[in-house]
């Protein structure tokens, strides 16, 4: 597959995740102002791959800028107009820091070295990611053997990522590793990114997989048909509630009530140890249209108020385990992740 999203020719190039699966379409982002709208559009979506967004869109800013302009005034503008595109994903703030960093480290550099730092450690974050995300697979792989049927909710793959994964990436590492595993992709309603996306990664890879309706998990469960769950997160607290795609806390129920275990796969980067617990977490909002409409069709009454929640919060107590490039954390998390910071 193509990289999900890269620096080319001066322009930060990306996936339209919203024409998958029927249609294979880059879009070039020329300056800041198109990579926060990709973000807040869903054009690029995926906690680590939204921070990887971030990141280029702070260099391409800069890098448009004329010399002699205001620059602490000009970087304030950019780094808040990508701070306020989505709120959840921790990985957006987190990569904005790092980028806030290198300006105000180098910012009495000359306005060619400062621009060239700026680039050089987005390319570095996107570089990161990978390494990262492949680490996570294998660390996760070790939690899966031959014959299981593992559940994901939304999509944690390259798509998700600047390449490989970490839900999906742990599936992926596990078929590399010849465990002979399956996959179950529930559709993730409103925006379909596990009928879509999901099962467009694991057809490209190879892996075998049926895709199901949410609410089917359960009974699927019940009958034996699930060996596990796992799926990525998009901000992970201190005591480990961790936000993901809103459905995921249903998962992590029925994975309880049916005995089977719960996994999260996600990056040092999705962590927020300055939140204590979950309940913290701001919850994005997102627009009636994709609750209400399907591909541009109304799909309810015309006057139907609907709620839109991009996310929901697990409870520690529900997660088996926190794959991370570090290794595989497990309960009691306010002590095991305390050892990670």
């Amino acid at each position: 597959m193509k990289p999900t999203i890269e620096w080319k020719d001066g322009r930060v190039v990306m996936i339209d995740q919203r024409r998958l699966p029927l249609e294979e379409i880059y879009v070039p982002c020329e300056d800041e102002e198109q990579v926060a709208s990709a973000i807040e559009m869903m054009i690029i979506r995926g906690a680590p791959a939204i921070g990887v967004a971030a990141a280029y869109g702070i260099a391409l800013g800069v890098l448009r800028l004329k010399p002699g302009t205001d620059l602490g005034n000009e970087f304030d503008r950019i780094h808040n107009r990508l701070h306020r595109t989505r709120p959840t994903a921790r990985n957006l703030f987190w990569a904005l820091e790092r980028m806030k960093a290198v300006f105000e480290a180098n910012k009495n550099l000359s306005f060619a070295a400062l621009q060239a730092l700026l680039l050089a450690e987005a390319v570095d974050i996107d570089r990161q990611d990978e390494m990262i995300c492949r680490r996570i697979g294998a660390n996760g792989a070790e939690l899966f053997k031959d014959g299981d049927a593992v559940l994901t909710h939304c999509n944690a793959g390259g798509l998700a990522t600047a390449g490989y994964g970490t839900a999906v990436g742990v599936i992926r590492a596990a078929w590399e590793a010849g465990k002979k595993i399956s996959v179950l992709a529930d559709e993730t309603r409103p925006f379909l990114q596990g009928a879509r996306l999901t099962a467009w990664e694991l057809e490209k890879i190879g892996v075998p997989y049926k895709v199901i309706t949410d609410n089917m998990a359960g009974w699927l469960m019940q009958k034996g048909e699930i060996s596990a769950a796992v799926v990525g997160a998009d901000r992970i607290t201190r005591n480990g509630d961790t936000a993901n795609k809103i459905g995921t806390y249903s998962v992590a129920v029925l994975c309880r009530e049916n005995g089977l275990p719960f996994y999260i796969a996600a990056p040092l980067s999705t962590f927020d140890f300055s939140l204590e617990h979950g309940g913290l977490i701001p919850i994005e909002e997102r627009p009636a249209a994709e609750v209400r409409e399907i591909n541009g069709r109304l799909i309810v009454p015309p006057s139907a108020q609907v709620r839109n929640p991009a996310f929901d919060v697990t409870p520690a107590r529900y997660i088996s385990a926190i794959i991370t490039e570090k290794g595989v954390v497990r309960p009691p998390y306010e002590r095991t992740l305390a050892a990670l910071r």
